[in-house]
């Protein structure tokens, strides 16, 4: 019997000999009621001897049907006929030989010439089941297909059920033909890795090659209600922290689906902008194509197979021998990656929506063969759910990234925020009553400002050491392979750019001009780079000494950035660390008494503050909040100062810095400037103000060429005679918690372009040399302790 005209590696014969070999094992029973059933059962199996040895027309089946009826009535019991969904059948056909009362049921509620077809089973996949019947029942190999089967079937009220097939092949054998290829344990890696290439299984199993004898059994079960999905939609990867531990889960669900108890799970998100795929922002997640990067380029973190699967067909791409797949493609980080994580197969799915790559799924095992190219197709049933999923993740981290930049880089402040609110909700309403309308400028009137900085001191000439230092070392390095050069072809051009690299070098270590850097750049990139680009394909050795002397190169500038780097990280770290203290500080401050805080971060970090009754929207406010902030925000410069000499000894480069504080005796305006989005002083006096903060760390003491900003000491700039005795009170106060040194130097300051009349207290400030240490020390004190 052919497979209903399909191909098919198995001819069908229709036979009960596995029935009837039971039934002369009850013979044997010692009731004679049970010996009378299989008498009656075997009469039959004589009568017609057909039935044993192999039916394979359809049409003689049917003339049979009476006597099948009977052989099979054991296996439908009478009582669980409504009860039972169960057939008999052959594998993956709609050949019913016997069936329960409620299978017929739902055949004549779906309508009159309904036939069930299995989902998602095209012909070619009832091929590969036949090929994976013979495998497993033959050949003994554990070859997992088994995706669940489904009929669709819809219900008396035009709703579509959905019904899970179980097959019993207890009633069958499988019987190897002439015509049948012998399978190999090559054979079979082949297969594992082509479940798409039907060609291949065509070859291994041609059609008709063998022979399919029994019957199989299936019963079927109601699903539409099921839970399974259910439980694996609410334990996909979401953007949720609050969650217990849902990556177990979630992978707990994969591994059900699969059947494999030890495959881990994994995720990687698409950044389509940079064309990057990216961790998932979130500590239990693991990306197993990264391992240990954050992000990696697509191409670069794939193998070329994988970047053709999942951008060009949108396909998964399934590994079931990674270190087989390794041998052909040895510098593939995909396969270094997956090696050195102890991953043997892996399936790397991509995550679509609308055409648009979204992430990818990373399905990954320590055993070779556990995953491959068959077991790959189940995630056809659950990739819309996690579709779905990750196009909501996306959508809330999308919110999450707007509410933190909202948060992060705008000048709107908690403290203020109310303003804004109901000024936005004046303009809203001025919209609905159709009157003209703008957003007007929020305004606080009446308030104290306040305004410190920590700076980092000869930030400028230590950038230009760091510059010349790049600039002469990548000169001498050009000039190495100038000389290799001359002396294997010596002639005047080759002569003339070593003199101009050696006349570079020479202006620099003397003085590094404001052209310099960009001079000697255009040299290297005009004369330079296309030099080194001809000879390296002219001459082997060369091309060597060239090769080298790029690997120093910043790979994004061409340029030597070794010590602008270092520099630039140091500079980083420093405002990384003192911005994060003065905003955890911040918060604490807030809880005395709400105020507006603002910071910037350039070469150092500087903030503002302001204080007062409009700020604050309720009639609280007293000028002891002031004088509190005030004492606050000179302590926190001292933990500041201490914070960063406790990590300057970690520092790429031994900057040092500078602490100041401003003060404004009197009270004034401070308006929203919405082109700037920003905070402005509002009215000519109160610019004053703004004048000082912009210059004065920059100002001198009277007399002297001393900058007042010294490192090692807080420095307070005044004008009024009761500011000093106010801040001499706080720093007696600080003095005695061991914050400063007994000693304070009162100065006068140059004239400043505008501003006069301005002093400066000048303290040494007292450092540990750890948070745990109780020892105190002067900055020379430390810095002598430190070397």
């Amino acid at each position: 019997m052919k497979a209903l005209g399909k191909d098919f590696p198995l001819d069908i014969k229709i036979s009960f000999t596995k029935f009837f070999e039971e039934y002369r094992e009850l013979l044997k029973s010692d009731s004679e009621l049970v010996r009378d059933r299989a008498s009656r059962i075997l009469k039959i199996a004589e009568d017609y001897p057909e039935l044993e040895e192999g039916i394979s027309q359809e049409k003689r089946v049917q003339e049979l049907m009476p006597q099948i009826d009977l052989v099979l009535e054991d296996a439908f019991a009478s009582i669980l006929q409504q009860n039972e969904i169960k057939i008999a059948t052959i594998p993956f056909q709609n050949i019913v030989l016997k069936s329960t009362k409620r299978y017929q049921n739902i055949i004549n509620a779906a309508g009159k010439d309904f036939e069930p077809q299995i989902k998602n089973m095209n012909e070619d996949h009832y091929y590969i089941m036949g090929c994976s019947i013979i495998l497993g029942s033959y050949y003994n190999y554990k070859i997992d297909f088994r995706r669940p089967f489904f009929y669709d079937i819809p219900d008396e009220k035009d709703i579509m059920r959905h019904y899970r097939i179980m097959y019993n092949g207890d009633f069958i054998d499988i019987i190897k033909t002439d015509k049948a290829k012998d399978i190999t344990d090559e054979d079979v890696a082949e297969l594992l890795d082509n479940f798409d290439n039907i060609e291949i299984w065509k070859e291994k199993f041609p059609p008709h090659s063998w022979i399919f004898k029994g019957i199989v059994l299936a019963n079927m079960f109601d699903v539409t209600t099921d839970v399974s999905l259910s439980d694996f939609k609410t334990s996909l990867l979401k953007y949720d922290k609050t969650q217990g531990d849902f990556v177990g889960s979630f992978q707990k669900v994969f591994r059900a689906i699969f059947n494999l108890h030890e495959i881990k799970v994994g995720f990687s998100n698409y950044n389509p902008e940079d064309q990057m795929f990216e961790r998932v922002p979130f500590k239990n997640i693991d990306s197993y194509i990264l391992y240990n990067q954050y992000s990696n380029n697509c191409k670069s973190a794939l193998c070329g197979g994988a970047y053709h699967h999942l951008f060009g067909k949108s396909t998964y791409f399934t590994i079931s021998d990674v270190k087989r797949y390794q041998k052909f493609a040895p510098n593939e980080l995909m396969y270094k990656n997956l090696v050195a994580q102890g991953i043997h197969s892996a399936i790397i799915a991509p995550i679509v929506s609308e055409g648009k790559l979204l992430g990818v799924l990373e399905i990954v095992s320590p055993n070779v063969g556990e995953l491959n190219s068959i077991n790959a197709n189940k995630l056809q049933d659950v990739m819309p759910y996690l579709v779905d999923s990750v196009l909501r993740s996306k959508t809330k981290a999308e919110n999450e990234l707007e509410l933190i930049i909202q948060q992060e880089c705008t000048s709107i402040h908690p403290s203020v925020h109310w303003k804004f609110k109901q000024e936005a909700k004046r303009f809203m309403q001025a919209i609905v009553d159709e009157s003209p309308v703008s957003f007007r400028e929020v305004v606080f009137e009446n308030v104290y400002p306040l305004y410190g900085q920590i700076d980092i001191k000869g930030s400028s000439e230590a950038r230009n050491e760091a510059i010349q230092k790049d600039l002469v070392l990548q000169l001498k390095s050009i000039l190495k392979i100038i000389n290799k050069i001359i002396e294997l072809d010596a002639i005047p051009i080759y002569e003339q750019l070593k003199y101009t690299a050696n006349l570079y070098i020479d202006s620099i270590t003397e003085q590094l001009e404001v052209d310099s850097e960009q001079n000697i750049s255009n040299f290297i990139k005009k004369e330079i780079v296309p030099l080194f680009k001809h000879l390296e394909q002219k001459n082997e050795q060369l091309k060597s000494f060239i090769n080298e002397y790029e690997t120093f190169l910043d790979p994004q500038i061409k340029m030597v950035y070794k010590y602008r780097r270092a520099y630039d990280e140091s500079v980083m770290l420093i405002n990384k660390k003192m911005a994060s203290l003065l905003d955890q500080m911040q918060d604490e401050a807030q809880g005395m008494y709400p105020h507006y805080f603002e910071r910037f971060k350039s070469d150092g970090v500087e903030h503002n503050m302001y204080i007062g009754e409009s700020i604050t929207k309720q009639d609280s406010f007293n000028k002891v909040y002031l004088y509190n902030l005030r004492l606050w925000q000179l302590q926190v410069m001292c933990e500041m100062e201490n914070a960063y000499y406790q990590m300057k000894s970690d520092l790429p480069v031994a900057l040092d810095v500078a602490s100041m504080v401003l003060v404004f005796n009197s009270s004034l305006s401070v308006r929203f400037r919405m082109d700037e989005k920003r905070f402005d002083v509002d009215g000519t006096y109160n610019a004053r103000y703004e004048v000082v903060k912009k210059r004065v760390d920059k100002s001198y003491i009277k007399g002297t060429d001393q900058r007042v900003t010294e490192k090692g000491k807080l420095v307070i700039i005044y004008s009024q005679r009761s500011d000093e005795r106010e801040y001499i009170k706080y720093i007696n106060f600080l003095q005695s918690k061991k914050y400063l040194e007994e000693d304070i130097e009162i100065v006068e300051l140059e004239d400043l372009q505008g501003v006069t009349g301005l002093k400066a207290l000048r303290i040494n400030i007292l450092y540990n040399k750890s948070s745990q240490d109780k020892e105190y020390y002067t900055y020379q004190d430390l810095m002598n302790e430190l070397s």
